[in-house]
């Protein structure tokens, strides 16, 4: 097992790599100079180029992306060129659990909704239930986030005064930015769920427990529930991963304070520094996610227990 994780990390040094060479070469090529941008179009052709000088922005392409790769890899993400040039790791940390409180309340709700209506829509198949929880979840998995977090604001903020409409100051704040963001993870959970246990149902063990005489009820929770989650859980991976990199968005439209929010003022800014360092933040945990979902296997299959022993 602990081979196995170890190898999982290791296997992250090429990924951050790669986005962050990605993420080098679009910030180069789209328009706009961070030095004008932190200087202002008054300056000087000559405070322009000492500017970009004292900055290594005059360096190579490929120059730059390995300083700023080896650096990563000491732990230095470089200094801010606004905001007084501050440290980036700083200013990142500082956001951060705004993010991940938001996103593990989204995921909260995700999972508190979507398996419940999953394996319910799945045991009255063809009913009006399954029919009606369906329809939203096709609702769901349609509607564009920053759409339905808009038309949340307009309700419930804006209409009826519920809920603040920015900020992370009280506990009410979170809700329209959570339900936003979880909503069409919901949705497509609950549609894997719905297929997996459609398919877990109709095995042959669950047939030969009912004959046994096992209650119904237990055989969909010891027998049906657990072999139906092996699929849900790889979708499950993916979802919270994007929930943690939706929170791009749904920061931006609510004012949330959160690094989503910081990346989208870096890249407005052409602060590289901040950009890269949010990308990766991001790409790190999504990684992480997707390596506890891997594990979390081990727990629901015996099957796989066994290969990582």
């Amino acid at each position: 097992m602990w081979k196995y994780i170890l190898k999982r990390l290791l296997s992250l040094i090429p990924v951050i790599a790669g986005a962050i060479l990605i993420v080098y070469i679009i910030m180069n090529i789209a328009p706009g100079d961070p030095a004008r941008m932190a200087l202002g179009d008054e300056a000087s052709e000559y405070a322009i180029h000492e500017w970009r000088e004292a900055r290594g922005l005059n360096d190579p392409l490929l120059v730059r992306y390995f300083r700023y790769l080896f650096g990563v890899f000491r732990g230095d993400f470089g200094y801010s060129y606004g905001r007084g040039q501050a440290p980036v790791f700083g200013q990142i940390m500082e956001l951060f659990p705004n993010t991940v409180y938001l996103a593990m309340v989204s995921t909260l709700i995700t999972i508190l909704l979507s398996f419940p209506l999953g394996i319910f829509a799945a045991l009255k198949q063809n009913t009006w239930f399954d029919g009606v929880s369906m329809f939203v979840a096709l609702i769901g998995v349609s509607m564009p986030t920053f759409w339905l977090a808009y038309l949340l604001l307009i309700w419930f903020s804006l209409g009826t005064g519920w809920f603040p409409s920015f900020g992370a100051d009280t506990l009410r704040s979170v809700v329209l930015p959570a339900v936003s963001l979880g909503f069409g993870s919901m949705a497509g959970m609950a549609r894997t769920t719905r297929s997996s246990m459609l398919e877990v149902v109709r095995q042959d063990y669950i047939r030969t427990a009912r004959a046994k005489g096992i209650s119904g009820a237990r055989v969909i929770r010891k027998h049906a529930i657990r072999n139906s989650l092996i699929p849900t859980l790889t979708v499950a991976g993916i979802q919270i991963g994007n929930l943690l990199t939706g929170t791009v968005v749904i920061e931006q439209v609510f004012a949330w304070p959160g690094i989503g929010r910081l990346m989208v003022q870096g890249i407005l800014a052409r602060d590289f520094p901040i950009v890269l360092g949010c990308m990766v933040l991001f790409t790190l945990t999504f990684a992480i996610v997707n390596l506890v979902v891997d594990l979390a296997y081990a727990y629901v299959d015996p099957r796989i227990r066994a290969r990582y022993s």
